[in-house]
Protein backbone atom coordinates (compact mmCIF):
# COMPACT_ATOMS: atom_id res chain seq x y z
CA UNK A 1 0.00 0.00 0.00
CA UNK A 2 2.57 2.55 0.79
CA UNK A 3 4.73 1.80 -2.18
CA UNK A 4 1.65 2.45 -4.25
CA UNK A 5 1.29 5.45 -2.32
CA UNK A 6 4.80 6.51 -3.33
CA UNK A 7 4.16 6.25 -6.88
CA UNK A 8 1.24 8.28 -7.08
CA UNK A 9 3.18 10.97 -4.98
CA UNK A 10 5.86 10.77 -7.39
CA UNK A 11 3.67 10.64 -10.64
CA UNK A 12 2.05 13.92 -9.28
CA UNK A 13 5.36 15.84 -8.26
CA UNK A 14 6.64 14.91 -11.50
CA UNK A 15 3.04 16.09 -13.38
CA UNK A 16 3.39 19.45 -11.39
CA UNK A 17 7.09 19.34 -12.62
CA UNK A 18 6.68 19.55 -16.00
CA UNK A 19 3.62 21.51 -15.82
CA UNK A 20 5.80 24.38 -13.97
CA UNK A 21 9.51 23.84 -15.92
CA UNK A 22 8.29 22.60 -19.68
CA UNK A 23 10.96 23.42 -20.88
CA UNK A 24 13.73 22.14 -18.69
CA UNK A 25 11.88 19.26 -18.14
CA UNK A 26 11.89 18.20 -21.82
CA UNK A 27 15.84 19.04 -22.00
CA UNK A 28 16.35 16.93 -19.32
CA UNK A 29 14.48 13.74 -20.87
CA UNK A 30 16.52 15.03 -24.03
CA UNK A 31 19.65 14.47 -22.24
CA UNK A 32 19.01 11.43 -20.29
CA UNK A 33 18.02 10.01 -24.42
CA UNK A 34 21.35 11.27 -25.29
CA UNK A 35 23.28 9.68 -21.97
CA UNK A 36 21.49 6.53 -23.17
CA UNK A 37 22.64 6.52 -26.60
CA UNK A 38 26.04 7.02 -25.85
CA UNK A 39 25.65 4.60 -23.14
CA UNK A 40 24.51 2.15 -25.95
CA UNK A 41 27.05 2.53 -28.07
CA UNK A 42 30.57 2.42 -26.12
CA UNK A 43 29.00 -0.33 -24.15
CA UNK A 44 28.46 -2.08 -27.28
CA UNK A 45 32.52 -1.19 -27.98
CA UNK A 46 33.87 -2.23 -24.54
CA UNK A 47 31.25 -5.12 -23.41
CA UNK A 48 30.67 -6.29 -19.85
CA UNK A 49 34.07 -7.39 -18.99
CA UNK A 50 35.32 -3.36 -19.03
CA UNK A 51 33.68 -2.87 -16.03
CA UNK A 52 33.86 -6.08 -14.33
CA UNK A 53 37.46 -6.48 -15.32
CA UNK A 54 37.16 -10.33 -15.38
CA UNK A 55 36.06 -10.52 -12.27
CA UNK A 56 33.05 -12.25 -11.09
CA UNK A 57 31.29 -8.78 -10.17
CA UNK A 58 27.18 -10.36 -8.98
CA UNK A 59 28.73 -13.07 -6.74
CA UNK A 60 32.18 -11.91 -5.26
CA UNK A 61 32.31 -8.92 -3.49
CA UNK A 62 35.64 -8.16 -3.67
CA UNK A 63 35.22 -8.32 -7.06
CA UNK A 64 32.89 -6.06 -6.91
CA UNK A 65 34.48 -3.68 -4.79
CA UNK A 66 37.25 -3.47 -7.10
CA UNK A 67 35.18 -2.89 -10.45
CA UNK A 68 33.85 -0.14 -8.27
CA UNK A 69 37.30 1.37 -7.54
CA UNK A 70 37.86 1.30 -11.40
CA UNK A 71 34.73 3.11 -12.01
CA UNK A 72 35.75 5.87 -9.36
CA UNK A 73 39.30 6.06 -10.89
CA UNK A 74 37.48 7.18 -14.09
CA UNK A 75 35.25 9.71 -12.76
CA UNK A 76 38.01 11.47 -10.90
CA UNK A 77 39.96 11.40 -14.26
CA UNK A 78 36.68 13.00 -15.55
CA UNK A 79 36.07 15.21 -13.12
CA UNK A 80 40.07 16.34 -13.92
CA UNK A 81 39.98 16.96 -17.22
CA UNK A 82 36.16 18.99 -16.96
CA UNK A 83 38.67 21.31 -14.07
CA UNK A 84 40.76 21.67 -16.86
CA UNK A 85 38.45 22.48 -19.64
CA UNK A 86 37.05 25.12 -16.86
CA UNK A 87 39.91 26.48 -16.05
CA UNK A 88 41.88 26.52 -19.18
CA UNK A 89 39.29 27.24 -21.49
CA UNK A 90 40.92 24.83 -24.19
CA UNK A 91 39.51 21.38 -25.62
CA UNK A 92 42.43 20.13 -27.38
CA UNK A 93 40.83 16.58 -28.18
CA UNK A 94 38.01 17.24 -30.65
CA UNK A 95 34.07 15.80 -29.65
CA UNK A 96 35.42 15.62 -26.19
CA UNK A 97 34.49 18.83 -24.64
CA UNK A 98 32.76 19.71 -21.54
CA UNK A 99 29.27 18.53 -22.53
CA UNK A 100 30.56 15.22 -23.71
CA UNK A 101 32.53 14.89 -20.39
CA UNK A 102 29.57 15.78 -18.19
CA UNK A 103 27.38 12.80 -19.91
CA UNK A 104 30.52 10.48 -19.35
CA UNK A 105 30.47 11.31 -15.48
CA UNK A 106 26.51 10.92 -15.56
CA UNK A 107 27.27 7.34 -17.05
CA UNK A 108 29.80 6.13 -15.04
CA UNK A 109 27.80 6.80 -11.98
CA UNK A 110 24.88 4.79 -13.27
CA UNK A 111 26.67 2.49 -14.26
CA UNK A 112 28.02 2.20 -10.49
CA UNK A 113 24.62 2.09 -9.60
CA UNK A 114 23.79 -0.74 -11.69
CA UNK A 115 26.81 -2.94 -10.39
CA UNK A 116 25.80 -2.02 -7.30
CA UNK A 117 22.53 -3.33 -7.87
CA UNK A 118 24.21 -5.87 -9.20
CA UNK A 119 22.59 -5.54 -12.62
CA UNK A 120 25.97 -5.12 -15.05
CA UNK A 121 25.21 -8.38 -16.47
CA UNK A 122 23.72 -9.27 -20.04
Amino acid sequence: MEKMSNEKSTKHVVELFEAEYPELSKEFLQIQDEMYKMFAAKHMDYGLNNIALGGDIINNESDKKFSLTGLCIRLTDKISRLKNLLINGKNFVQGEGMEDTFIDIANYSIIGLLVGRNKWKK
